[in-house]
Formats: structure tokens, sequence, C-alpha cells
């Protein structure tokens, strides 16, 4: 069975999807297992999809990428997670940031770091969240400040992809303190991972997506040039707030992708396995879970891509961007909890692949804004 057919693709988008499912085949699907248990990170693999043109894909081809749309970005993330969410998302964080980059930073700016990453030659990531704070950009804490031609960084990041390994970050700091306007006190530095004041290390042991690197990093008087600000000093919550409806559509993407690995695992096991003499898929009742699950997914899947190209053409597509991740994560965990119960006693084996899939689901519906966010985000834009 195969649930990610490309009845609901566009034609521009297909000729990609094909070439994410055939890398993901022929590269994730065999390292999946062997990564998730171990926890390491995939190097091989993300080597491979450097090499097949697959990693920055969202970068302008004036800076060695291939300037791919928003849905073409959604196809390659329903294959690659559909294969394994951990490597699907190291994969694709090795150039968190870089679409804002590309749009608000100088041109020295992005002649300098975008083409390395479009290359491989470098890897980056997005610092927002913190220890104490996630969903409220507007609340974090990290400070920067000037001092003369310096920017001096101090707090804490938490959560944030890439961490340790990657060459640099875009770093969300507080700059201001101005109480009438919260939403104007934040920028965004570019600040290289072996600036004076900087260190990182490894979350440990996640339950999923395990295949790929987070961390906790620490900033004490962390030093940047102050050409390293990008964009107008306190724009940065808007300039972010912009993106997360391309993050919602990307994480929509992954829950889909998790949803259809769950019900294509399920659906093979419960025709295999036999109880009372005759296949587990015989029952009514598993034949009604099953039934209730597909049509979920599809709902999730045909909201998603209508959602995706309302933000490709519309800014202020907020509630389908909302929507969509809303829907698409939880269905991805219904899905695998079907999946769980159906496998019975074997769900809970390490061994099985849907007992991974079933901790995976659980990390798309914390990032990029949890989805009590995202339900007041549908209704103050309905």
């Amino acid at each position: 069975m195969e649930l990610l057919d490309e009845s609901s693709v566009p034609a521009s988008a297909q000729p990609i999807k094909r070439e994410a499912r055939a890398f993901a085949r022929e590269y994730i699907e065999p390292n999946a297992e062997r990564h998730f248990d171990d926890g390491t990170y995939p190097t091989a693999v993300v080597d491979a999809a450097v090499e097949a043109d697959l990693v920055g894909i969202e970068i302008d081809e004036e800076y060695g990428g291939r300037d791919t749309s928003l849905l073409e970005n959604l196809a390659v993330a329903e294959e690659f997670f559909r294969a394994d969410a951990g490597i699907g998302m190291a994969i694709r964080s090795r150039s968190f940031g870089t679409n804002i980059l590309e749009r608000y930073g100088t041109e020295r700016q992005k002649r300098t770091r975008l083409p390395p990453v479009a290359s491989g030659e470098e890897r980056t990531g997005m610092a927002i969240s913190e220890p104490e704070t996630g969903s409220d950009l507007a609340g974090m804490t990290t400070a920067a400040e000037r001092d003369g031609d310096e920017w001096v960084i101090t707090g804490e990041k938490y959560w944030i992809g890439n961490g340790i390994d990657a060459d640099w970050l875009l770093v969300y700091a507080k700059t201001g303190s101005d109480p009438d306007d919260r939403h104007g006190n934040h920028s965004l530095l570019i600040v290289p991972t072996d600036a004076p004041g900087y260190a990182a290390e490894h979350i440990p042991e996640k339950i999923g997506m395990r295949a790929s690197q987070q961390a906790h990093i620490e900033f004490d008087d962390c030093r940047v040039p102050a050409e390293n600000l990008v964009g107008e000093e306190g724009e940065g919550f808007r300039m972010v707030s912009e993106f997360f409806n391309h993050g919602r559509i990307s994480t929509s993407g992954h829950g889909l992708g998790i949803a259809a690995a769950s019900l294509e695992e399920t659906w093979e096991f419960v025709e295999q396995r036999e109880e009372f003499g005759r296949p587990v898929g015989d029952f009514q009742s598993v034949q009604h879970d099953l039934a209730d699950a597909r049509t979920e997914f599809e709902s999730a899947r045909a909201l998603t891509w209508h959602a995706a190209e309302q933000v490709a053409e519309n800014a202020n597509a907020t509630d389908w961007a909302a929507m969509a991740k809303t829907k698409a994560t939880e269905t991805a965990v219904e899905c695998t909890e079907t999946g769980m119960r159906l496998h019975g006693g074997r769900s809970v084996l390490d061994e099985r692949r849907i007992s991974r899939l079933f901790r995976d689901a659980r990390l798309p519906i914390i990032y990029e804004g949890v989805n009590e966010i995202q339900r007041d985000l549908i209704y103050r834009h309905t």
C-alpha cells in the first residue's frame, strides 16, 4: 500500500517528490533502525543527500541552491519523514535559517554564508527556544548588547538543531526593553559556533527522532561583529514570525510522513498476523479502526496541500498553516496509537518499527509552536 501518491501533489512538485522517494528508499530506510537504536548522527546518509543535491534545496540558484518552492519542500518532507523522521530531520535541518538570511541579510552576508550551505560544506541552524521559554517569542531572555563594533550575547538556548556541529547559527536575542512594544525588542544575529563565549552540549536520549541532533547552548559574553546583525535591529520577532507559516507547512509534512508510515506498517502487519485461525485484518473491528485512520490521514493530507498553496500565494494565510500543522501532527499521533494497539504485545518491542514511529510522532506536535498555540492562531485569524 502506498499512501503518499501524487494525486494531491501539484505537477510542479512531482519530479522532486520522485527524487526524494528514490533517495529515501536507497539511503534512509536501510539505515533508519540502526541510527534510531544508537542515537548517532547519520553522517553517511546526509553526505549522500548532499551528493544527490537534496540539501539546502530552498536556497536560491544564485547562491548555489535549487530555489525550490514551498510545495516542493513539502513533497520532500513527506517522503523523508515516511522513511525515517530522525534522518529526515538531520537532512532537512542542515539549512535551517537560510530562508530568513536570504530574505533579510546583506548581500555580503548572503554571498559569504549561503553557498557553503547549499554545497554541503557547512551546516547551520536557528537558535530560538530557551530552557524556560518555547512558544513565547516575545518573552525570550537571551540578550545581546552593543559594545562598540561588536554584539555581546549572554543567555541560553535549548532544543537547537545542529547547535554543536553547525558552522553558524541565526540567534534570536533580546536587544531592546520597550514594555510598550514586546514585539520590537528582539533581533537576529549570525553567530559562528567557534565564537568566543559560545559553548554547547548535546541533549541526550530523546525518545524520538534520535538520529537528529539538538543542543543546549550557553552564551557567556559571546562576541560577534556588529555587521552580523541580520535585517534591522528590533525586527527579529517579525522576521521569524513571517517564516513560521512556512515552517508549519513543513512540519505538517513531517506529520504526514509519520502517519503514512504507521498506516502502511500496520496494514501489512494485520494481514500477516493470525488469530483464531485467520488474519487479524479479517476482523471487522480492525477494518473499522484502519478505515477511520485512513480517513483521518487523507483529510489531513488534503488540508495540508491546500494550506500549502494558500501560504505560497498569501502571506496572511496563518490560519491555514496552523490548521494544517495541528491536523497533520495530531493525525500522526492518532495513526501511531492505532498501530500500537493493532500490533498488540509486539508494539512495545524496540525492534518493531511501529514503536519508533509512536515515539517520533510525539515531537512534531511540539516544535514550530505547540498545537495549543496553533489553535489560538486559528481562532484569531478566522
